[in-house]
């Protein structure tokens, strides 16, 4: 088994644009929410979300625009930064010091090219046409992220894409460490984006009465684990990593930010859209065995934390489950309260979150937190950032479907 390891990443969020944007609002426990712009609202009843402000295409991409849904815009330049972060050519070469067969390219994404779905269904239905754009099929496609990347990058290795609602790029960065670990492949360009900000999306989910409402304050409308915590806020964004063995890092002299150590995904086998403590236990308990760590070793727990009345307290009491005692010295974020909840790439948008807590030594808060609920009686960090000595850490994503997962990083 070869232990796998972080060597550069690149991240996309409402909360910064770049990893060092992304971590000094973080710190600074600055939630990045606000009004929903990028779709008209007037037929809606929430009016707020985590755009990503400055996000220029024309900066990142020639012609080839074309043929790119936002999502694997997003997806593409995390991409570029991981490998430019990780030291690494732009483009793997045959004649490389990496060969292209042993890369590969795993992302995750809940909606796929939902922008582009959207405008031509849009095209269909509402304006009667005949014809839609010749690339709506390459553009919408859930696997679109993971050719694109492959192609640009000349990664020649295992390739593909895993769509399991809010989990998907926590499995897709696991299932990229279990590959790495059996040495199927030497590195691995993994993580996920979703860019789900359009009008059908938002509806679709108002009409399961999860979102938080603006209320007038739509920059702090997401409050996990508060006691009046009201709904998510949806968001878009994306993260790319990294992974290679750490043989590969050795030989070509990479530094490495972490030890991506372990990974643990189960089903609930239970209800489409309530969560399972039990579900979410085993995933815990599944990663910090894998990893070969006992639960007291865990400092820093980066909660799914997303803002619903049922998700936070089933996520507190499994967390109690699997540390007993010891979840009491625990420390527990949901960074979901700052840059919104990015579907597919939350897990992955999450893990650089915890990645960049684990180099700075610092735990960053749950914002916008108000009152204390007796059920979510943990540490959850509210409000501030808080200077901690943090060896270990998870990440956890727990999807509709009852799907799943878990990512433990050791601190190198």
């Amino acid at each position: 088994m070869h232990k796998v390891v972080i060597t550069g990443f690149g991240v996309l969020a409402a909360s910064g644009s770049t990893n060092e944007v992304f971590w000094s609002s973080l710190a600074a426990g600055q939630s990045s929410l606000g009004p929903l712009t990028r779709v008209r609202s007037e037929q809606l009843t929430t009016g707020v979300a985590g755009e990503i402000q400055d996000f220029e295409p024309e900066a990142h991409f020639g012609k080839e625009v074309e043929l790119l849904d936002r999502y694997a815009q997003f997806a593409l330049v995390c991409a570029r930064r991981a490998l430019a972060h990780a030291g690494l050519p732009t483009r793997f070469e045959p004649d490389g010091a990496v060969v292209p067969e042993r890369v590969g390219v795993l992302t995750g994404t809940g909606m796929g090219g939902i922008c582009t779905q959207d405008a031509g269904f849009r095209q269909i239905y509402g304006e009667r046409a005949n014809r839609v754009h010749p690339f709506l099929i390459p553009r919408s496609m859930y696997s679109a992220a993971s050719s694109q990347i492959s192609m640009a990058t000349g990664a020649r290795g295992p390739s593909f894409t895993i769509s399991t609602a809010c989990a998907s790029s926590t499995h897709a960065l696991g299932e990229a460490w279990r590959l790495l670990r059996h040495g199927a492949a030497e590195m691995m360009l993994a993580g996920g984006s979703d860019a789900p900000l359009t009008f059908g999306v938002i509806k679709a989910w108002e009409a399961m009465r999860v979102l938080a409402p603006a209320n007038g304050d739509p920059v702090h409308a997401c409050r996990p684990f508060s006691r009046d915590r009201a709904g998510l806020v949806l968001a878009e964004g994306a993260a790319m990593f990294v992974l290679e063995t750490a043989e590969s890092a050795a030989r070509r002299g990479a530094a490495v930010l972490a030890e991506l150590a372990g990974y643990g995904a189960t089903a609930d086998a239970g209800h489409i859209t309530q969560p399972s403590v039990d579900g979410a236990a085993n995933a815990m308990r599944g990663a910090l065995e894998s990893a070969e760590l006992e639960p007291r070793e865990i400092d820093y727990v980066n909660a799914h934390g997303t803002g619903t009345k049922l998700n936070d307290s089933t996520e507190i009491a499994a967390i109690k489950q699997v540390f007993g005692a010891d979840a009491a010295k625990i420390s527990i974020s949901s960074t979901k309260s700052m840059h919104g909840h990015a579907m597919g790439a939350s897990g992955a948008i999450e893990l650089a979150a915890t990645l960049l807590a684990l180099k700075h030594q610092v735990v960053p808060p749950t914002a916008s937190y108000s009152a204390a609920d007796p059920e979510c009686d943990l540490d959850v960090t509210p409000n501030h950032a808080r200077p901690r000595a943090l060896r270990c850490a998870i990440s956890n994503s727990f999807a509709f479907g009852g799907l799943n997962a878990v990512l433990a990083i050791r601190r190198m």
